[in-house]
């Protein structure tokens, strides 16, 4: 009684007590009450309470679903009756109580039936129970039915704590029950009130997929009494969601497929069909016009196989389904989007033709079909292209209407790229290009004039780019002479830019590209200084231009290093910023690499010098002002570098160039060390440079390294590492290189075991964790022979296990996947001759970490990360075979059995040994998966299994 009243003073305090803290407080208070074993009596003793006010009744109720669902196997065996009896009493209770009640306790018995079998449930399982209580107690059906639509939708529900086989022979038993329960729902028919209840709960019992003949659900009561509800004011719903679930039904691969459902298919479509006219009248309710639509769509969807033979009834649903496509309200219209892609793949891929045998008939039935949908991809574009339209009160749109607005135009470029596949992308650009036309013919010339359908046209152009012939030659010339001439609104002339970025191969391959170029060019100068959004349009559509039209411009190198400096200067009008003039360097970077050599050193010194000055400034003033200073001052100006560097390619240009800033990047690494933000903008430089400049770097290469291997020991910058990771997948296989190489991945990789020594180390700086690792990763590819051989070798196994358990994402992935680059040592060429050196290294270690892996599937690790941890364990059992599977064996007998049965031990242990065996990765998941599943079942559980193997605790013992 003393909880009781404890827990009834918490609610009232969490509901209306004005303190933050004290509702705070009385909420952290009840969630831990959930978690303990009195929260079942209490919440039972206060939901037959009848003083109990709505508030205790809900939280109850969603305590007692909670605790049936996730900690059933609390309770002693016996208590499964007295449990059962009274939800059941509950249930009669509230049969016209609070329905949030009703539905919680409705949740708590089917959560009860997964647990328990059949058998234990007595008189014939929950369903036949069911029936029996519906005909004791006729008052309370209502109550009933909606425990039998909750039972079919829990048997997927993953919050139940059920062991996977018993989730499987529950399926079964409702399987094998279902002629009962239609037979409860269609007895239920007859009392008018409980149709829409009777129809919801067959629509529920429907996604069990259960085989039931087709012939036989084409007659049923059910199926014709949703079939006939359709039109109905007060069943529509219901009925569409049961229609909607049978056209699921008759497309299921397990039920022998469309040809199978054939009756039912008969049946089903032409009343959908009937339902057309609804689509257009303007009377109807939206969300009855979206309900029709999604039978529309699904249709669509499921015999997207049937309607691409392109007979005449298939025809019909195409027609349909461009009426849907052609709705004013886009939610409604897009619909269909999901069909018209699926129907492309259909017809284009070769897999769909593969029964008409010979190549000759395969093309001919090709071009039969893609004739026959010629007609309705090109509605489709039409009808479309429009909803790109920039709303009149765009500018007033909030941010999130605006990200709608986005979402919309990618998927309405999806869309016509799906048509230009069909129709192919020089018959899509002639539709697009004549409402370009219209447009342009009602478009004024100056920025206040209607310039919207102008820039919905374009954006539709831009978007099927790719699939425009690169020698088109009838559209593409007028389109490129109209652009000069459109109005410099905004929004326009940012679409105009990315258009012309968009078409740059075209420019480059076309016989009048070259006599574009210039007004083109302009257009860009003047995206360059309206806005930041035409800006950085018109930088990006410069560097495409410049990448596929280099050799073109090499003779206007002049003109465009003004534009550069301009840009980057800060100088005039042009309102790029920092980020886009990224851009800006690319595009410049790359007409350098047009040049011969001997231009290219003196053009890239040009290049860098907007970028070197100012640093150089900085460093004149001394070190007390290069510490100082923001590292956006920096990184502006070094993040330039780095493009020039990754983009330039002339290796000894780019050397030569390096070796004379090095002072400069000297002087900032030794001043900046400490600031991350600045040496990861340097090491990016750098590794860039070293990336383009290879073997040419000479000199540079050692003083880069010398530097970053002394900073490393006293700030421990991350970007250092991932520098070193360059450089060896570079130089790591170079005999002149080996002393120096060795000296540096030996100091890097001692002075980060000293830093990642406990698991918490790896959870405070998991960016050190993930570059070391990635680092090592490299070492095996690149030098095995520094790295095996290497004192370090040992010591860094022992430092991943000390973090396989990390839980940020990256840093557990780096480590996995070192290991498992160790174990698949054997597949490397050069890996053979270090197996005996890896092999005393992890020998030794192989039972922990076998243990360790274990401990991460079955929940140290989140179960997203499974798939890397198997993974690395499979790795590690084809390496070593019987070994591993001792090593395994000796795990998983940790755990108790409570938790985990014999039988899921022995699965998951046969699942390695046929690993062992060679079998494929994608065959071994199951058994894996059922495992982590069942020790992950709930928290005490998983609490078990974690105590039992302890994997943080594994690698503090010393491997002799």
């Amino acid at each position: 009684m003393e909880l009781q009243n404890t827990v009834k003073e918490a609610l009232n305090a969490l509901y209306h007590h004005p303190d933050d803290a004290i509702r705070m407080q009385a909420d952290r208070w009840l969630q831990d009450f959930q978690r303990t074993i009195d929260a079942w009596q209490v919440s039972d003793n206060l939901l037959h309470d009848a003083s109990s006010n709505q508030e205790t009744l809900i939280f109850c109720s969603q305590t007692l679903r909670s605790k049936v669902q996730r900690d059933f196997e609390e309770l002693p065996s016996e208590a499964f009756r007295p449990l059962r009896d009274s939800l059941n009493t509950l249930l009669k209770t509230f049969h016209k109580g609070l329905p949030k009640v009703r539905t919680q306790i409705s949740l708590a018995v089917a959560a009860l039936a997964v647990h328990v079998p059949a058998e234990d449930w007595g008189d014939g399982g929950i369903v036949n129970w069911l029936r029996g209580e519906m005909n004791s107690h006729p008052e309370c059906i209502p109550s009933f039915l909606e425990l039998l639509r909750v039972l079919p939708e829990e048997a997927f529900n993953y919050k139940i704590a059920a062991r996977p086989d018993r989730r499987r022979q529950f399926v079964k038993e409702l399987a094998s029950t279902m002629e009962v329960a239609l037979n409860i729902l269609t007895a239920c028919l007859n009392i008018n009130e409980l149709k829409e209840q009777v129809l919801e709960a067959f629509a529920s019992w429907l996604r069990l997929r259960h085989r039931i003949p087709a012939s036989t659900l084409a007659s049923h009561p059910l199926v014709i009494t949703a079939l006939s509800s359709l039109n109905s004011d007060m069943l529509s719903e219901a009925s569409v969601n049961v229609v909607s679930e049978l056209i699921h039904y008759t497309a299921a691969r397990n039920l022998g497929g469309i040809s199978a459902q054939m009756p039912l298919i008969q049946v089903i479509v032409p009343q959908v069909m009937s339902l057309m006219s609804q689509l257009r009248d303007s009377s109807k309710d939206e969300e009855d016009v979206k309900a029709i639509a999604r039978l529309f769509a699904d249709m669509g969807d499921s015999y997207v196989e049937l309607i691409a033979n392109g007979s005449d009834e298939s025809m019909l649903i195409v027609h349909a389904l461009l009426e849907v496509a052609s709705h004013p309200e886009y939610d409604i219209a897009s619909m269909t989007f999901n069909f018209w892609h699926n129907l492309q793949i259909n017809l284009i891929e070769r897999d769909s033709y593969l029964s008409f045998g010979n190549e000759a008939s395969i093309e001919a039935e090709r071009n039969r079909r893609l004739l026959v949908f010629h007609s309705s991809y090109e509605s489709l574009v039409s009808l479309v292209s429009f909803r790109v339209q920039y709303p009149q009160d765009h500018a007033d749109l909030s941010k999130e209407d605006l990200k709608d607005f986005k979402l919309t135009r990618y998927d309405v470029s999806d869309v016509l790229i799906d048509a230009a596949l069909v129709l192919g992308g020089e018959a899509t650009l002639k539709i697009l290009y004549m409402k370009l036309v219209e447009a342009v013919a009602s478009c004024g010339n100056d920025e206040h004039s209607e310039w919207r359908p102008a820039e919905a046209a374009l954006y539709c152009i831009r978007a099927i780019s790719d699939y425009v012939s690169i020698t088109e030659a009838d559209v593409m010339p007028q389109i490129m002479s109209l652009l000069p001439k459109l109005p410099h609104q905004l929004q326009l002339l940012q679409t105009v830019c990315l258009t012309i970025g968009a078409y740059s191969k075209w420019l480059d391959a076309a016989s009048s590209g070259l006599s574009f170029l210039p007004s083109i060019i302009d257009i860009l100068v003047t995206g360059l200084s309206m806005s930041e959004d035409s800006a950085a349009a018109a930088a990006l559509a410069l560097r495409h231009i410049c990448d596929d039209c280099g050799k073109k411009l090499c003779g206007s190198l002049d003109g465009l290093f003004q534009i550069y400096q301009r840009a980057v200067i800060g100088e005039g009008t042009f309102k790029v910023s920092a980020e886009d003039s990224l851009h800006l360097v690319e595009a410049v970077s790359i007409i350098i690499t047009e040049l011969p050599s001997e231009h290219a050193k003196k053009a890239l010194e040009a290049l860098c010098l907007p970028a070197v000055t100012p640093l150089q400034d900085i460093i004149n003033q001394g070190p007390l002002a290069l510490g100082q200073t923001t590292a956006r001052e920096l990184t502006v100006h070094i993040d330039r570098l780095a493009n020039i560097f990754r983009n330039v390619n002339h290796p000894e240009a780019v050397a030569d160039a390096i070796q004379r800033l090095w002072p400069i990047f000297k002087a900032i690494f030794d001043i900046r060390a400490w600031d991350m933000r600045t040496m990861e903008s340097l090491c990016r430089a750098c590794k860039n440079a070293v990336r383009t400049s290879k073997r040419f770097m000479g000199i540079t290469i050692g003083a880069m390294l010398e530097e970053i291997q002394g900073l490393y020991k006293q700030h421990q910058q991350p970007c250092f590492l991932y520098l070193s990771s360059e450089v060896i997948k570079i130089f790591g296989s170079d005999p002149s290189c080996a002393n120096y190489l060795k000296i540096l991945i030996e100091s890097l990789f001692n002075q980060t075991i000293c830093l990642l020594a406990k698991i918490q180390d790896f959870t405070s700086r998991p960016d050190i964790a993930d570059d070391c690792f990635l680092l090592a990763s490299r070492c095996i590819r690149y030098c095995p022979h520094l790295f095996f051989p290497s004192v370090v070798f040992p010591s860094l196994v022992d430092c991943s296990m000390i973090g396989i358990t990390v839980q940020h994402r990256e840093a557990c992935n780096s480590i996995l996947t070192f290991l498992s680059d160790i174990f698949d040592l054997a597949k490397s060429s050069q890996g053979e001759q270090y197996l005996c050196v890896r092999d005393n290294v992890i020998i030794p270690r192989g039972a922990s970490i076998t243990r360790i892996l274990v401990a991460s599937i079955t929940g140290a690790l989140p179960s997203s990360r499974l798939e890397t941890v198997t993974y690395a364990l499979i790795s590690l059992t084809r390496a070593y075979g019987v070994k591993t599977l001792e090593w395994a064996k000796e795990s998983v007998s940790l755990i108790p059995s409570t938790a985990v049965t014999e039988v899921e031990r022995s699965r998951f242990l046969q699942a390695l040994s046929d690993a062992a065996s060679g079998a494929d990765i994608n065959a071994l998941m199951i058994p894996v998966e059922e495992l982590s599943e069942v020790c992950r079942r709930n928290r005490t559980v998983q609490e078990i299994v974690q105590g039992a193997l302890r994997p943080l605790e594994l690698n503090l013992v010393t491997v002799s």
